[in-house]
């Protein structure tokens, strides 16, 4: 039984290794969609979730567990830029 889990950790070890090789893009991982508003946006890019959590701040809307999860994946499928 021992051997086995010793087998199990080491394989695990060797994927995790190769995954880093790979780098940090992952293969089915997208690009965000990203929508120009030159005027508004100055500087750095800015995510909607990142937006949202903002907007419901300033109005008194404390953010849960559930929201932060929901504005991380908002602001990894869009991005608001500003000029090139």
């Amino acid at each position: 039984m021992g051997d086995l889990c010793n087998y199990a950790r080491i394989a695990f070890d060797v994927s995790n290794r190769m995954k880093k090789k790979q780098g940090s893009k992952k293969s089915g991982e997208r690009q965000p969609y990203r929508i120009r508003l030159p005027g508004f946006v100055a500087g750095k890019e800015v995510g909607l979730g990142d937006v949202i959590k903002h907007a419901t701040s300033v109005i008194g809307i404390r953010a849960c567990v559930g929201c932060e999860r929901r504005a991380a994946a908002l602001s990894r499928w869009f991005v608001f830029t500003g000029r090139h």
